[in-house]
């Protein structure tokens, strides 16, 4: 399973770090690909991980995802 940090801005101009893990995925670059394509689908939809808790990112709310596979970008 691999995982990936996103650094998530909002249209507000507020920002969190969430964890995205794909299982089966063979690297990092599979699950940005995975990532990417689900916000930009009909749904726009991504079930996340922030603080130990789920969390679905809706598309509509985001402005930009900056990708971070070691960590959150501090």
């Amino acid at each position: 399973m691999a995982s990936i940090v996103l650094r998530v801005r909002l249209i507000s101009g507020d920002h969190l770090d969430v964890t995205y893990e794909e299982s089966g995925a063979a690297d990092d670059d599979e699950v940005v690909a995975h990532a990417v394509a689900a916000l930009a689908g009909e749904a726009g939809m991504l079930q996340c991980e922030h603080g130990g808790r789920l969390l679905v990112l809706y598309a509509r709310g985001v402005a930009a995802v900056e990708v971070a596979p070691r960590g959150a970008v501090l």
